[in-house]
């Protein structure tokens, strides 16, 4: 890959990107020949109707998937080929998911949720125990610690579902239909969230969506069809861009 400036690092990069089913004998074809550059500190949306390739996008870019063929880097690391376990180690240091169903152990309490995936990167306990008390008092549950999911409103779900994908604070937040299971009010807090995780944490966001208008929140916006890219397009000037992540 090129070289970069600090302003400019490429987090994620996708060149002439396939990723081809094979259904009997048959093959399918989900992604065709994308290539794409995510930079540190996006907020992206990848936008596209069922079918577009979105899922399968989100599943190589959160390295829960390889390509077929073309090349897949994150981090600068070129992923295509590394196994799984190697996968596995950068996905959980580098990547946090934001699922529409929430995907919330139902035993475990909000706060044990969030400990899980501290506890499975062996971090230290009472580093872990801090953290989880403190992202829940970020995403606003501070008084629900002891709550299991079904004691919460889809909205607080989301909410500890943002919390866990922080919980080893990785660099990219990918969220996949994250407002997918909500009504809009409760939707456009979860999206408000990301946007401040965006501007304030200095995340990259990248967020999976059917919904043309929650795109709008977004500052890149991908559109997907037939698994190809058809516009990349910035929703804000690029200048505008940097001084609104700076908060200034």
């Amino acid at each position: 890959m090129a070289s970069t400036t600090k302003e400019e690092e490429v987090l994620i990069e996708l060149q002439d990107v396939w990723k081809i089913y094979q259904l009997g004998e048959v093959e399918v074809p989900a992604l065709r020949g994308v290539s794409l550059q995510i930079k540190k500190g996006e907020f992206l949306a990848v936008v596209g109707a069922s079918g577009s390739g979105k899922s399968t996008m989100v599943n190589l870019i959160g390295c829960l998937d390889t390509p077929t063929k073309g090349t897949l880097y994150l981090k600068s690391q070129d992923v295509t080929h590394m196994s799984e376990s190697d996968l596995s180690s950068l996905r959980g240091k580098t990547v946090g998911f934001v699922f529409q169903q929430y995907n919330l152990i139902p035993t475990l309490t909000a706060y044990q949720n969030i400990l899980l995936p501290l506890e499975l990167q062996e971090f230290d306990d009472e580093e872990a125990h801090k953290r989880a008390e403190e992202l829940l008092k970020l995403v606003g549950l501070g008084d629900k610690m002891g709550n299991l999911p079904t004691q919460l409103s889809g909205g607080q779900q989301q909410r500890v579902s943002i919390a866990r994908a922080l919980a080893a604070n990785p660099e990219i937040i990918l969220a996949d239909e994250p407002t997918g299971a909500l009504d809009s009010v409760t939707g456009k807090e979860v999206i408000d969230m990301l946007h401040r995780l965006w501007k304030n944490e200095g995340k990259t966001i990248i967020m999976i969506t059917h919904d043309h208008h929650l795109a709008q929140y977004a500052h890149t916006r991908v559109e997907l069809k037939d698994g190809q890219i058809m516009t990349v397009q910035k929703t804000v000037h690029e200048k505008e861009m940097k001084l609104y992540h700076r908060g200034d």
